[in-house]
């Protein structure tokens, strides 16, 4: 998918640190368990991460990153990020890359949570306390996030591209008819802070809640739509519903969540239909989800 992608390894990291941070030289270096695909993290002691961008498109958000995580930290609910340091290209690696604090918690898998409806009401309620904080200055939708934020619209050619390739395969009538809705629900908002990344893979639980926010690399400022896809992506009923009502954010915007939501989906089934069962199986659900969701709400 880019072919700038370059390979980074513990080998790597430990030149990195040994070279511009040598205080931390002697401390172990492993690979995270969920690495990431923008950003590989690995361990850095007990108490650091490395972050390291994996292609040329995914360099601009260190900076962003380093300028506005410090500023969002104390005015959120739960810990988010915060960068001790920041790299510089060296050792053949070719983009700036960032030091952090290490956040407890493990990746927020369904069996993990314990109470998915009050994980789903802690999880709104953090994204209100972000749209809440000033957005003067803040990044606007770009490159550096892929257009999260921005008009559903710059992926109208990938979806529709999608729906032709997945004929027979879903029901590619409705999923047009979610698209057209979701197009048609123009965003007329002030601009406000949004993540616009918000999967269990960036969400950390202990003792089964909500312990932390995690991978600021596509948040700014703008639309929030794009937050809502885990509403399909990992609740369902009660605790779609519990989300839902603790966000308080209108019709249209849920509709245009659902557009971000069925997009991801289908490029992703697109994509593995024919070499990656388990893609395409999630893929399917997902789109399954936004359909019945988008019938219940018609």
């Amino acid at each position: 998918m880019h072919a700038d992608r370059i390979d980074i390894d513990v080998s790597l990291v430990r030149r990195l640190i040994a070279t511009q941070f040598p205080q931390w030289a002697d401390l172990p270096i492993e690979p995270v368990e969920v690495g990431g695909w923008d950003n590989k993290t690995f361990h850095l002691g007990a108490h650091m991460t490395v972050r390291l961008p994996s292609a040329a498109s995914y360099a601009q958000q260190v900076e962003k990153e380093h300028r506005w995580l410090p500023k969002l930290a104390p005015l959120l609910p739960l810990p988010i990020p915060v960068p001790l340091a920041k790299g510089t290209p060296a050792e053949g690696y070719p983009w700036q890359w960032s030091v952090y604090r290490w956040l407890e918690g493990e990746t927020a898998t369904v069996e993990r949570i314990a109470d998915l409806r009050q994980f789903a009401t802690t999880l709104a309620h953090f994204l209100t306390a972000l749209y809440r904080i000033n957005p003067a200055d803040g990044p606007p939708p770009g490159q550096h996030n892929f257009f999260r934020g921005g008009p559903l619209r710059v992926y109208d050619g990938e979806t529709r591209q999608a729906l032709i390739a997945l004929e027979g395969e879903i029901d590619t009538e409705a999923a047009n008819a979610v698209w057209e809705a979701a197009l048609a629900a123009t965003w007329h908002g002030s601009p406000v802070w949004f993540h616009g990344d918000i999967a269990w893979e960036n969400l950390l639980v202990e003792d089964g809640r909500l312990s932390a926010v995690i991978d600021f690399g596509t948040s700014g400022v703008g639309d929030p739509s794009c937050d809502l896809a885990i509403a399909w992506t990992l609740f369902e009923g009660e605790s779609r519903d519990a989300f839902r009502t603790a966000i308080q954010l209108d019709e249209a915007t849920w509709a245009r969540g659902r557009g971000w939501t069925l997009w991801k989906a289908l490029i992703t089934l697109a994509g593995h239909v024919d070499n990656n069962s388990l893609e395409a199986e999630e893929a399917r659900r997902v789109i399954d989800e936004v359909l019945a969701d988008h019938r219940h709400d018609a």
